[in-house]
């Protein structure tokens, strides 16, 4: 595989990559009407006429939020370690944490409460209620954990009816080793946790992420995922690229390296197929076709999906990372004021009236593949790039 290196200094090289900036898509077939395209994609045996996902933040997924997600095709994420698994009354918390953040000009005092917030324990019946609540409304519901978490939540969760586990952190490996406290003369003990083994046991598809290059998206593939996750989330608002642990995913580069991997594998099993998911720098419609047109087969988003007035976050955004206990990436940050917010349907669906690709983002993508004469995501993922000089 040929890569373009660059030297930046003696003996130290780097490899250029792309962000979705860089790309431009170019229509090169016939064109076709944007009502004769489709933008569904199926996971296992759900199937989704939106390739869309909420970032797994309360910010975004309520129940409620999480319910019209699904009935309007896209898939509704819950956070199994948000505030709706350690608190009653959740409208409420947020919307003391929104007041602080309005009044407030230091952005560390919503993080403060956010965190505060967050110290509260998990409570598994608070949990289950909150996922039963989305699988009796009838559509697909998936729920988030962080891989420490997997293990102990998972059970419950799927007692309860979750029906995709999204295994979700900033960065996602194979084998991931936490310490643990087994009783032992030597205290905590390094245990992994082997997500081939853990996936292998569950009857429910497992989404896991986030990679960021070809190898771990490979090695992640080889757990036995049905999707991986591709990005670190890195949005408006995240921190977490650069400011604060100095990593950052050129998101195009990262799509491409981990559809070439998704190929890699389907010949390596004879024919399996693993969905690669973008979460990152995705704000408009534009974003989101170059995304498909990378390779990804959805997108996770973030502040486009906080403008919507189902939205818990009544306007305000943030990356599930910022309430991290130590070390909190991110911040919130309005994205639309409360008595102003769009229906959910209109910023997947429109109509809009917006110019610049932040409302009708399904529309906007569906309009792109008809215009490059492509009738569904599988074969727009074709469709010829550009790169800027």
């Amino acid at each position: 595989m040929v890569r373009d290196l660059v030297e930046f200094g003696m003996g130290r090289t780097a490899r250029r990559t792309y962000e979705l900036e860089d790309i431009s898509i170019i229509p090169s077939r016939r064109t076709r009407s944007s009502k004769n395209v489709s933008t569904a994609w199926q996971i296992d045996a759900y199937r989704f006429e939106s390739p869309i996902l909420n970032h797994p933040t309360d910010a975004l997924g309520s129940p409620e939020s999480a319910i019209a997600m699904g009935k309007l095709g896209a898939l509704g994420v819950l956070n199994g370690e948000g505030l709706w698994a350690r608190h009653e009354h959740v409208e409420d918390k947020i919307a003391e944490l929104v007041e602080i953040a309005e009044k407030n000009p230091d952005p560390s005092a919503a993080i403060r409460r956010l965190q505060e917030l967050h110290r509260a324990p998990i409570n598994l019946d608070l949990l289950s209620q909150a996922v039963a609540r989305v699988r009796e409304a009838g559509v697909t519901t998936a729920v988030r954990v962080s891989p420490q978490h997997a293990p102990e939540l998972t059970p419950a969760l799927i007692k309860a009816g979750a029906e995709i586990l999204v295994v979700h952190g900033t960065i996602i490996s194979a084998e991931h080793v936490v310490l643990v406290d087994r009783g032992h003369e030597d205290g905590l003990v390094a245990e992994p946790l082997n997500l081939k083994t853990f996936i292998s046991d569950l009857d429910i598809p497992v989404i896991a992420g986030g990679v960021h290059d070809h190898r771990t998206a490979l090695h992640l593939m080889r757990t036995g995922a049905a999707g991986v996750i591709v990005g670190y989330g890195s949005t408006e608002g995240s921190t977490t690229t650069g400011e604060v642990l100095g990593i950052g995913v050129p998101m195009a580069t990262a799509i491409a390296d981990a559809a070439a991997a998704r190929r890699d594998y389907l010949d390596e099993t004879g024919g399996r197929y693993v969905h690669v998911i973008a979460d990152g720098d995705i704000h408009t419609s534009g974003d989101l076709a170059k995304a498909i047109a990378c390779g990804a087969d959805a997108a996770v988003l973030g502040t486009p999906l906080a403008a919507a007035d189902t939205a818990p976050g009544r306007g305000w955004f943030w990356p599930s990372a910022a309430a991290h206990p130590d070390t909190p990436r991110g911040a919130l940050l309005q994205v639309a004021i409360d008595e102003e917010r769009p229906s959910l349907e209109t910023v997947l669906n429109g109509p809009s009236d917006d110019p610049d690709g932040l409302l009708n983002l399904v529309g906007g993508l569906r309009r792109s593949m008809a215009k490059a004469g492509y009738s569904d995501l599988k074969e727009f993922q074709k469709v010829g790039l550009s790169v800027r000089a």
